[in-house]
């Protein structure tokens, strides 16, 4: 991306990075860390206190691009109640506010951080009785689903400098990323097969559901954009078959996009940890506008995603997070190979996930400093 030689605001960046448009620079977005990160980082000099750690929201240290959410509630309500149901030296069981239990591993937990995922041992939704009844928690028109201040900040909204968000990061989840909350991957892999009409259900339900939540704010206020969290992909491929997402999420999902863009909300991201590639297509067709956070350790590499899939794809992320462990010169080549399609425009760069504690404070540093140089429209050679 060229640079124009002035100023501009944050939402001047954004709306010329997505619109392959000049400005001074690309914006500088990032996700966040790991707790075990922060405290490996403290450790190396790390002054405590330095971070908000919201690096959704922007962080003056690393002259990050503020970006305001709306906190929108898409969850349960009211939620299931939240409790722990056996608790040993090293592990505990815990209902979550969602309805779902897991077993926890104690040892390794730092600032709420866990070291090891969870084990899944139950669902809230095993029959289409389940899911009738767990319906009952999803009343769209409920006042409290939105922020109380949200109507005092109308008029900042409509002469703001920034980018305005519908919704925070995990708040807008998903077609798949619902049902696989309500019933389980397993569960809900032979679900698409066993009980197609209860995924129709779901499906309809969900659209319906989401489009209600946020059509009292979108009738007041345009936004830059929303984000759908779905990760409906593993290392190797989607979750689900291109044939299952047509059939059940694509119908809905293009419904939903529609809506959110004649209400004003001008790109819809999706957000897919592992490869997604094979159902692109269909995301493009539902009017989904860019997808991240592209895991490099699942063959998402963006500079290939881009001559594939050509300009009407934007790409967020795409900066693996294995190459930040290695060290200087591994970190600057590449971000060579990057440079390229931050020059073009339509690419955010960001790491292609929280960063993990295998990587140093140091490191981290080198890293921010050449991506911002890039981002400021550096030469190549200078790296």
């Amino acid at each position: 991306m060229s640079t124009t030689g002035g100023r501009n605001t944050s939402l001047e960046r954004f709306l010329a990075s997505m619109d392959y448009a000049t400005a001074d620079r690309v914006p500088n977005y990032e996700l966040g860390v790991w707790g075990q990160t922060i405290e490996r980082w403290e450790r190396e000099g790390l002054p405590p206190h330095t971070f908000t750690w919201d690096w959704f929201s922007g962080e003056e240290y690393f002259d990050m691009d503020y970006r305001e959410f709306i906190p929108m509630d898409f969850g349960m309500m009211p939620p299931f109640e939240h409790k722990v149901l056996e608790r040993t030296d090293r592990y505990e069981i815990i209902q979550h506010p969602h309805g779902v239990v897991t077993k926890a591993l104690i040892e390794g937990q730092v600032r709420g951080t866990r070291a090891s995922m969870d084990t899944y041992l139950r669902f809230p939704v095993e029959t289409p009785e389940d899911f009738r009844e767990l319906k009952k928690r999803y009343v769209a028109d409920l006042p409290r689903r939105l922020p109380a201040y949200w109507q005092s900040r109308i008029p900042c909204w409509q002469n703001r400098e920034h980018v305005l968000v519908l919704g925070q990061n995990c708040s807008a989840c998903g077609f798949y990323w619902r049902a696989r909350e309500w019933m389980g991957t397993e569960n809900l892999s032979y679900a698409w097969y066993d009980q197609p009409g209860l995924m129709h259900e779901m499906m309809a339900f969900f659209a319906d559901f989401t489009i209600e939540v946020c059509r009292p704010m979108l009738e007041k206020i345009d936004v830059e954009y929303f984000n759908l969290n779905e990760d409906l992909s593993m290392k190797t491929g989607p979750l689900l078959s291109p044939d299952t997402f047509r059939e059940f999420i694509f119908p809905h999902l293009k419904r939903l996009v529609e809506f959110l863009k004649s209400y004003g909300t001008r790109y819809v991201i999706l957000d897919t940890d592992g490869n997604c590639e094979v159902l692109i297509p269909m995301f493009m067709d539902a009017g989904i506008d860019c997808i991240w956070p592209l895991e490099r350790a699942s063959e998402m590499d963006p500079v290939r995603l881009r001559s594939q899939y050509g300009r009407d794809l934007r790409l967020w992320g795409g900066v693996d997070k294995r190459v930040l462990a290695r060290d200087r010169k591994a970190i600057d080549e590449h971000l060579r190979h990057l440079a390229p399609l931050i020059e073009e425009g339509g690419f955010i760069p960001t790491v292609d996930h929280t960063v993990p504690p295998d990587v140093s404070w140091e490191n981290f540093c080198h890293y921010m400093e050449r991506k911002r140089a890039l981002l400021e429209g550096a030469e190549v050679t200078g790296l």
